[in-house]
């Protein structure tokens, strides 16, 4: 086996891609040590992503990026997940924190990768200080993402 990404972009326009996208995914997997993986990520919209909050998670409304890991995130096994990113938010995000949306929105590829590897955070803005943050900040310079 080896590093199978698709994305799709499920009726909203992105400013990046498909293919920056699935190499900084599998950039993600390599340097997390993951050599079998099946992932998909797909940019939907905010009421998509709503419905997705609601159903899965037990939350209202549109968030950023929602991942689900189905398999052991082990790399010895073969990972396997998806990833939902809603470009509106990433914009909204992006703007209130002084980031361009391209920036954003690789930012949360990164992030929902390593959430479907096992990746967790708190939910307050002590996120921003926990291992799985400062991680992601670091892939995101050593891929060039940042």
């Amino acid at each position: 086996m080896s590093l199978a990404v698709d994305v799709s972009t499920d009726g909203v326009r992105i400013p990046i891609s498909r293919t920056r996208v699935a190499a900084l995914a599998e950039g993600v997997l390599r340097r997390e040590g993951v050599r079998n993986a099946l992932l998909s990520i797909a940019f939907v919209t905010d009421r998509r992503i709503a419905t997705l909050n609601r159903d899965h998670l037990g939350h209202a409304g549109a968030t950023d990026v929602i991942s689900f890991g189905f398999a052991p995130a082990d790399a010895s096994r073969v990972v396997v997940g998806d990833v939902y990113i809603a470009p509106e938010v990433a914009r909204r995000n992006a703007r209130d924190h002084g980031r361009g949306v391209r920036e954003e929105l690789m930012r949360l590829v990164v992030h929902g990768v390593l959430h479907v590897l096992g990746y967790e955070h708190p939910e307050d803005e002590a996120r921003y200080a926990s291992p799985m943050w400062r991680r992601q900040e670091r892939l995101l310079r050593s891929l060039g993402a940042a």
